[in-house]
Parts: C-alpha cells; sequence; structure tokens
C-alpha cells in the first residue's frame, strides 16, 4: 500500500478533523506519584501494593469538569486508561473484583468518563492493557503453561469485548503492553474481528504484536510507524513525532518531561513546547492523521493538575483563534519554512505558524510558485500587503511586536492548492544536488575565493 492509494474512509474523518486529543492516564498507581509503572519499575511487593490499589477511593473525581476543561482546552477527543499494567480495572467487570466498581470506590469510572465527555461532544476513546504484571501465566506464555495462559488470553479477550459491549459508541481503543507475547499468542487478529463486528467504524491502534501469520512484521508501534500495511489502523509513535504514511497516526506525548501518570515533583513542559508539538504534527500529518494525543496524569484524589490546567487552556484560547490551522488541516510544509516556523495548509490556504517572531515589518517567502489572492495576519485579523514576484511572496506591514504570545499565525490564501518550486519540494540534505551545484555556479562561480572567480 503505497501513501497515494491510501484514502481515509468517510467514518474516520473525524480523526483527522480532530487533530488533538486527551490521554487520562489514572489509576490507583497515583497514589505513589512515581509513575503508572511504579509496581514494576520499583518491583514493589505485589500484595502491598493489592491492599493499598483495594483501599484507594478517590473522591474529587468530577468526569463533567475534567470534560469541560477538555473541551475548553480544544481537545476533540480523549482515551481514558480502562486498565493499566498493574491489572486494576476501572470499570464494573464481570470477570474479575480487582475493579473500582468492587473495591472501595464502588464506582464505574469507565461509565462516568464515557458519559460526561460523550455529553460534551467529545469522541470516546478506550486504552487496555495486554499485560498484567500480577499474571505468571502473561510471562511463562503458552509454550511453559499453556492451560494458564488460555485462561489469561481469555480473560483479556472477554474484557476488550465487554468494554465495546456496555458503553455505547467507543470511536478509538488503544493497545498498549504486548512484551513479551505476540499477535499469534494473543489471537489479536482474531479479536481485532470480533472487535469490528461489536463496534463497527471503531479506530484501533497498531500495538497488536508481531504475527508471523500476517505480514511477519513487527507493529507494536511504540518506537515508530509500524511496518505492517494490515495490522492496525493507526500508528501510536511514542515520546516523539515520526509520520506514518501506511495509516492514519497519532503522537502519544507526556506535558510533563517523561512519566505519564502524576507525579510528585515532574517538571512541566512550558505551552508552546506543547503547541509546538500540536503544530508539528499538523504539519506533518496530510491526510494520514497527524494528529497529537497529549497526556494527563490526574492526582490520586481525582483532580486534574493545575499546572495542566493552565497549559490546556493557554493552548486552548490559542485554539480558538488560530484553530483553522490545525483541525481538518492537510498538512503543510510546502516550503522551507523552518528558520521562521511551520506550516499547515487547508483547501487553498496556506498558514504560517511563527515560532520565532523576528519584529522586522517585511516577511520574504521563497519558493511559493501558487498565485496569492490575500494575506492575513490571523491573529488579529488585519490585512497585509503583499507582493510577489514568480516565487517569492513578500508580507509587509508586520508590527514589531508579536502580536500572541504563544504562536502568531498568518493565512496566506491563493488561487489554487498551495504549490512550490523545486527548492520547496526539497529541502537541505535531499533532493537532486544538481539544484545546489547551479546555484553557486550561477551566482557567484566555481572557486574558493571570496568572488568565486578562479585564479
Amino acid at each position: 500500500m503505497t501513501t497515494q492509494e491510501f484514502t481515509v474512509p468517510d467514518h474516520w474523518k473525524w480523526f483527522t478533523d480532530s487533530r488533538y486529543g486527551m490521554f487520562i492516564h489514572w489509576g490507583p498507581y497515583a497514589q505513589y506519584g512515581r509513575g503508572e509503572q511504579i509496581l514494576f519499575r520499583e518491583h514493589l511487593d505485589q500484595r502491598e501494593y493489592a491492599v493499598q490499589a483495594a483501599a484507594w477511593n478517590p473522591q474529587h473525581f468530577d468526569p463533567e469538569l475534567w470534560a469541560a476543561t477538555a473541551v475548553k482546552a480544544g481537545f476533540k477527543y480523549a482515551c481514558f486508561t480502562t486498565r493499566h499494567h498493574d491489572g486494576y480495572c476501572m470499570w464494573d467487570s464481570a470477570y474479575t473484583d480487582y475493579s473500582s466498581a468492587k473495591l472501595a470506590p464502588q464506582r464505574d469510572f469507565v461509565r462516568e468518563y464515557v458519559d460526561a465527555f460523550r455529553k460534551a461532544g467529545l469522541r470516546i476513546g478506550l486504552y487496555y492493557s495486554w499485560i498484567d504484571w500480577r499474571l505468571p501465566a502473561y510471562f511463562d506464555g503458552p509454550a511453559k503453561d499453556p492451560e494458564g495462559w488460555e485462561k489469561v488470553r481469555n480473560y483479556l479477550h472477554n474484557q476488550v469485548k465487554e468494554l465495546l459491549t456496555n458503553y455505547g459508541r467507543i470511536d478509538h481503543f488503544f493497545f498498549d503492553g504486548v512484551w513479551p507475547r505476540n499477535a499469534d499468542e494473543l489471537q489479536s487478529v482474531e479479536l481485532l474481528e470480533d472487535m469490528r463486528r461489536l463496534q463497527p467504524g471503531i479506530l484501533v491502534n497498531n500495538r497488536l504484536g508481531y504475527s508471523s501469520a500476517h505480514d511477519e512484521y513487527r507493529v507494536d508501534g511504540g518506537v515508530g510507524a509500524g511496518d505492517s500495511d494490515t495490522l492496525g489502523d493507526f500508528g501510536t509513535p511514542e515520546h516523539l513525532i515520526v509520520a506514518d504514511r501506511k495509516r492514519l497516526w497519532e503522537s502519544c506525548q507526556v506535558s510533563t518531561w517523561r512519566l505519564w501518570s502524576h507525579v510528585f515533583g515532574e517538571r512541566w513542559r512550558p505551552a508552546d513546547y506543547l503547541l509546538d508539538m500540536l503544530c508539528e504534527c499538523a504539519e506533518k500529518g496530510g491526510a494520514h492523521g497527524g494528529n497529537l494525543l497529549l497526556n494527563c496524569g490526574p492526582t490520586a484524589d481525582g483532580e486534574l493538575p493545575p499546572e495542566f490546567v493552565e497549559r490546556a487552556l493557554d493552548i486552548g484560547r490559542w485554539l480558538e483563534v488560530h484553530g483553522e490551522a490545525i483541525y481538518g488541516s492537510d498538512g503543510g510544509s510546502i516550503t522551507e519554512f523552518i528558520t521562521r516556523g511551520r506550516q499547515t495548509t487547508s483547501g487553498n490556504f496556506l498558514y504560517l505558524i511563527i515560532r520565532f517572531w523576528d519584529g522586522r515589518p517585511e516577511m520574504r517567502l521563497a519558493d511559493l510558485t501558487s498565485k496569492v489572492k490575500s494575506v492575513t495576519l490571523l491573529t488579529t485579523g488585519q490585512t497585509l500587503e503583499f507582493e510577489q514576484r514568480d516565487a517569492e511572496l513578500f508580507i509587509k506591514g508586520l508590527p514589531a511586536e508579536a502580536p500572541s504570545r504563544l504562536f502568531p499565525v498568518i493565512r496566506v490564501e491563493c488561487e489554487g492548492k498551495p504549490e512550490a518550486n523545486q527548492w520547496g519540494r526539497e529541502r537541505l540534505w535531499e533532493g537532486d544536488p544538481a539544484r545546489v551545484a547551479e546555484w553557486a555556479r550561477s551566482q557567484r562561480g566555481t572557486s574558493v575565493y571570496a568572488d568565486g572567480i578562479e585564479r
């Protein structure tokens, strides 16, 4: 399957229109304040952890407040951790009593999340971990413990089908934690067929494990785009932004420095850094996705950290003004623009997202061949004067002070879809080196001397 052959079905266009999702890592591990994987990373006592998890009883979880905050922040969908690697279930599962519904909270947190976020107009995503650190048979596998393995696999399949049966329309499903098993052992492809029967049109990510029966590729996705053409509807590069040319994709990123769940003393990335990740995803996305799934780790008591809310609402205010450059955009980077910022496109519009505002009254944009109709400083609504000379666009009348604390945006309207010349299409370290040779030869000569003239 080539990039040109891939078209987004109508029932998945909500994903490319959204561009921005909220990832929610929340569970009893938040009590420790050292990350969602603390049970394994610090190899804690399993029994002691279970006792503390059973007693966990958050009093300030308000899913409607979470949803209202997500809407104000500009998120269009969310993904909630139904069960992480510690095995604790955040819903009323018929297959275990290790859950929020049967232990101290006596609440179905998945139900409350789904109802509140759906009511707020957000698309619904669920996260589910294959791995369960409590279960020896998962790690022994079918070769060492065939009976135990079959029991575990049935448990996993039953829980996934339960989540897709009892909570209405689910739009997005995020598997995680395949290691050390593979797709054939997990029968993840067979499970995927059941999932599609239960939820037609659902988007399922590519962390389904290696399969010798299907494509012979590993598609666990966390360290890159994945290679399989068939396993998984969207790629999930983690902690990095890598375009996937075979499928839709979203980069899952933390809003802190490293960890996903609430952590005492974690350092927070600033709002402009988080916004730049969103802009980079949109710039690289094109018709193949290019979404940002930005994480929030609520506190053990169920509150959104104020540091996250502050940054998320800052980005939300930016999106209220500049959202047309992100939502439903068609990717960008039409011309070389890294010295100033990023680009996205939508129809006949080219958006210049200025990361570095230099305060000069005029900006030169090289290599745009499309005829320009108008230029607008989207941040203020001001119409800007411009002059076009062949493939050079000169934008005039720019203010000395940046008109936005975050990234100002200039909207360039063209007579057709924005297009570039060879220099715009081929960038530094790529393309035909002959163009560089001719550029140097025609403009200065061939020698090492300052005037370019041979001696």
